[in-house]
Order: C-alpha cells, then structure tokens, then sequence
C-alpha cells in the first residue's frame, strides 16, 4: 500500500510510520521538516504546513491516508480538499478526550461526546482539546464515506520516543529507586497505551480499510494509578524501592497537580480512563504487558539521554519535603 502520514515523524505518528515501514508499504510523511528526515531517510518527504497550502499533494494519490496532528476542523477539511478523493480509506487520530464526563466505569463507543459551546474557538486549551476533536470527527464524517473512514481514539500514549514528560517521569524517578511519593488514591482510574502497539494495530485497520470508531486503550478496568505505579516498579525499581501513597486532598493543600505529579487526577475519579476496549480488541488490538513497555522506556531513556521536559513532576527537594510532612501527619504507612 502506498500510506500518506500527516505528521508522522514526532512519538504517534512516528510510531505508526515505522509500523508501516514494517509491514512492506510505501510511506509519505507530509510534515514541516522539522523531525524526521533521518528517522524516514528511504521515504516520500512532502514538505508542507498544513495550515498554509497543501498544494504539494496536487495530483498525488494513495491507497490510505494517516492524519496524525488535525486539531481543527479547518485542517481536517483543507486536507480533504487537498486530496480530492486521491488519499484512499482516511484514518482520522483523535481522543478519549472526545468524551462526556461519565459516573461510571466502562463507557463505549457510543457515548455521549463534549459539545464547545463556540465552534468558531480555535484555542487548543485543557478545556477545549477534546471538543475541538469532536469537531474534527464530524468535519471527517462530512468529508469522507462512511465506509472510507476510521476513527481512533487513543488513551495516554506511552512507550520509547514520548516527548511529552508525563510517563517518562514516573519511569525515571523510579528507576532512581527510594522512597516515592504516591498520588492516591491507590485505585483511581487510569489507562495507557503503548504507541508500538497502538500504531501497529491502526496500521491493520487501514489495511482491512474498518470503518468506524474504536477506543485504542489499555488495560481492561478495572485498573488503577496504584497498578501503572506498581508495574513501573516491577520493571525498573530497585530492589528497595517503596511507594508511598499520599492522601490526594493533603497533596492538593499543598499545592501539588497533574503536573508535579504526572498523570494523576488530583483525588477525582475519571472514568472516561476506565472505558470499554471490547470493540478494539475484537478488531485486533493486542496490548503488550505494561511492564515491557515500562522497560522498553527507560532502554530508550538511557540510551538517547533525551532531557527531561520542563514543568513535569516535582524537584527530588520538593518530593524529600512532602513525604516528610505526609509521614509527620501519619506516623504509619499511608493509603494502599
């Protein structure tokens, strides 16, 4: 198959690439030239903003088209001027983030989405990314048959190359072993996916051209933050290493967030990270065990020395701090 990526040189869409590259197709990476050429050497480079002029895809066609970076409907509807029909069965990225607040676990593909109250919004915000990508998946339903068109909606996305800082953290301090502080609650939901499984799989859905949506998350619930954590320790912790779980309003009195500690819901229960992977498992998903994608990380870590992101997780100062006034308050071991 000839396979055009929009993006497909940073993390997700560098993973999908290189699981296409794998499976035998031909590749294009339509991307700003800022990443990829030497990751892509053998392949296609269109380069392009996609917010300007895709005029470089004129009378180009394709068996697929991968849109890895649309987060507007605009971008969604140029590309699909652009390609006029020439870019084969379209496979649109989105989110789990397209969804509702929910009151319970185990919600499916047909739940109620987020509504923006202003379409014309075009701020990508914490509050407005989710209702942005509903936006996109209508303008891609509009856009392309229905037959033409899949939809993935991936969880945290996590494994070797994650340039975001949030699971990479986690990885690192407790590779660095100790005591860690713990964000409870032990049970809060979470899920995960690995991006080499994520992108192996979505790359079997263009083949098979499945239409529809699919949740691309990982594991089935319930699962909690204790669990990603205790994994994490299990693959990279040294043989001393303690969690320490901290009551999650004492962590907020302290002025502790998602960001000092990555990754936690700050004491709420988000069951849109609890959701249903029946339908993308039935489609071939096939998560690989927590614990190698944890391992995997840090390999990559170690070997790339990639720097640690700016504003993710706290100082080992500001961590020593907390568990000494969290074990000030309660002498004995803590939440489990």
């Amino acid at each position: 198959m000839r396979i055009l990526f929009i993006g497909g040189t940073r993390f997700v869409g560098r993973a999908m690439a290189t699981a296409a590259v794998d499976a035998g197709h031909d590749i294009t990476l339509l991307h700003r030239g800022q990443t990829g050429r030497e990751t892509f050497a053998d392949a296609e480079h269109l380069l392009a903003d996609r917010d300007e002029d895709l005029g470089v895809l004129a009378g180009r066609e394709f068996d697929a088209t991968v849109d890895v970076c649309a987060y507007l409907p605009r971008q969604v509807r140029s590309l699909a001027e652009a390609l006029g029909g020439r870019g084969g069965h379209h496979v649109f990225v989105s989110t789990m983030s397209v969804y509702a607040d929910t009151d319970e676990p185990g919600l499916d593909e047909g739940a109620p989405l987020v509504r923006l109250s202003d379409h014309a919004t075009e701020e990508v915000t914490g509050e407005t990314y989710g209702g942005l990508k509903v936006l996109c998946e209508e303008q891609a339903k509009s856009s392309y048959d229905k037959s033409d068109l899949t939809i993935v909606r991936p969880t945290y996305v996590v494994g070797p190359h994650d340039h975001t800082g949030r699971f990479t953290w986690w990885v690192r301090r407790i590779a660095r072993g100790g005591e860690v502080l713990a964000p409870g609650p032990h049970d809060s939901p979470i899920q995960v996916i690995d991006a080499r499984d994520l992108a192996t799989w979505t790359i079997s859905l263009a083949e098979d051209a499945k239409h529809g949506a699919f949740n691309a998350i990982s594991p089935t619930p319930p699962f909690g933050f204790g669990d990603l954590l205790d994994a994490t320790v299990r693959a990279v912790g040294p043989h001393e290493t303690v969690l320490t779980w901290a009551d999650p309003g004492w962590l907020s009195e302290q002025g502790e967030d998602y960001k000092s500690l990555p990754l936690w819901t700050e004491g709420e229960a988000e069951w849109t990270l609890a959701a249903d992977p029946t339908k993308a498992i039935a489609a071939g998903l096939s998560p690989r065990p927590l614990t190698e994608t944890v391992s995997d990380t840090w390999d990559w870590i170690k070997d790339e020395q990639p720097p640690l992101v700016t504003g993710w997780g706290v100082s080992t100062e500001r961590e020593a701090e907390l568990l000494t006034g969290w074990h000030g308050r309660h002498p004995t071991t803590p939440l489990g």
